[in-house]
């Protein structure tokens, strides 16, 4: 019976952890502090199944410790919930904030099932998904390399004439052929592309770990599956993989949608129904690539490049990718023929693009 369960709730922090207990049938919450380490925290789990008489339920918020929290948690014998922390419901005129308030809160709402939860990743999971971010950091790291080093030259009067693509390898000829007049330009120059090659070694060693983990059998089918879609490679393919990690979590096209905040935020009210841009929540980094993947559909359907990517795949694949190319592509060319902007085009198609990549992964890991 529910009745019977007790719940008990951490507001979770790098240090200390506070915690907050809701016995069966009782209103108020017991409170106590625990540090954040595996062996109190274990300590503190044995504490609480002596004290309980029932089932344990543990909750906390996700946030920057990760789920290391619950790894333990579990590991000690007790079931624990990672909730959502952008839906845990707040009272709009409510000012004070401090841990306990917070623990209370939270173990109140726990128990009355008004909390979100989260998926978890394994470790392995995590693990992979931790990588593909680590090159994703490197990736921004190397644009503002750049960006600094071109805006240097910029101010010094130097600009690249020899060609229309930046760092191809005509524009690096150019580079190492630059001298400065003063020394201390030339130091800073030196500096600035020193770091660009170490972040571009940096991105090479990361992309081929990468591309030997894609071809592993935990994910080589969706990946390849991926992969023969218009705007989609081994990178961004692997990417996408990681980060959704559980995808059968998601039941419909429309959940995936919503997921990655592809879909219109909305203020309606009686016979008032108002929609605005996208609600941007959820996983920044699966919306971009969607969003990048949906600039190549501007172009006309082209099998060219396609063809060795595809090889092995199941027809049921290939067919959808196809089907995507050619639709996405029509619906690309009307909006554009009815005046619409050509990012508010990419976002809309990258929305539909998102249904296609459901119905291509989630009948093969059913």
């Amino acid at each position: 019976m529910e009745n019977a369960i007790t719940f008990v709730a951490l507001d979770a922090h790098k240090v200390e952890d506070q915690a907050a207990m809701l016995l069966p049938g009782e209103s108020k919450a017991v409170e106590w502090d625990c540090l954040n380490e595996r062996t109190a925290v274990e300590r503190m789990v044995k504490k609480v199944l002596r004290q309980a008489p029932g089932e344990v339920r543990f909750c906390y918020e996700a946030g920057p410790c990760g789920y290391a929290l619950q790894r333990w948690i579990e590991g000690a014998g007790c079931e624990c919930t990672v909730v959502a922390p952008s839906l845990t419901p707040r009272k709009p005129g409510e000012r004070v904030k401090t841990n306990r308030r917070d623990a209370r809160k939270l173990v109140e709402l726990f128990r009355a099932g008004l909390l979100t939860e989260v998926s978890p990743p394994t470790q392995e999971d995590e693990a992979v998904r931790d990588l593909c971010r680590g090159r994703e950091d490197a990736r921004q790291d190397l644009m503002r390399s750049r960006h600094r080093l071109s805006k240097l030259l910029l101010r010094r009067g130097y600009s690249f004439s020899q060609g229309k693509r930046a760092w191809s390898y005509r524009h690096r000829l150019w580079l190492r052929s630059l001298h400065f007049e003063q020394e201390y330009d030339q130091v800073v120059f030196d500096d600035y592309l020193l770091a660009i090659e170490q972040l571009e070694a940096r991105m090479r060693a990361l992309e081929e770990t990468i591309e030997r983990v894609s071809r592993s059998e935990r994910f080589a089918a969706a990946v390849g599956a991926l992969r023969c879609f218009r705007g989609f490679d081994t990178i961004s393919a692997m990417s996408i993989v990681a980060e959704l990690h559980d995808f059968l979590r998601f039941r419909s096209p429309r959940a995936l949608m919503a997921f990655v905040g592809l879909v219109p935020s909305e203020s309606s009210s009686g016979q008032k129904h108002t929609r605005g841009e996208i609600t941007k929540t959820g996983d920044s980094l699966v919306r971009r690539l969607l969003v990048e993947a949906a600039w190549h559909y501007r172009h006309r359907p082209n099998l060219a490049y396609l063809q060795s990517r595809r090889e092995g795949q199941p027809a049921r694949v290939i067919a959808l990718a196809d089907r995507a190319m050619q639709r996405l592509n029509r619906r690309f060319q009307r909006m554009l023929e009815r005046g619409k902007p050509k990012p508010k085009i990419a976002v809309a198609i990258a929305r539909e693009l998102a249904g296609f990549v459901w119905a291509a992964l989630y009948p093969q890991l059913a």
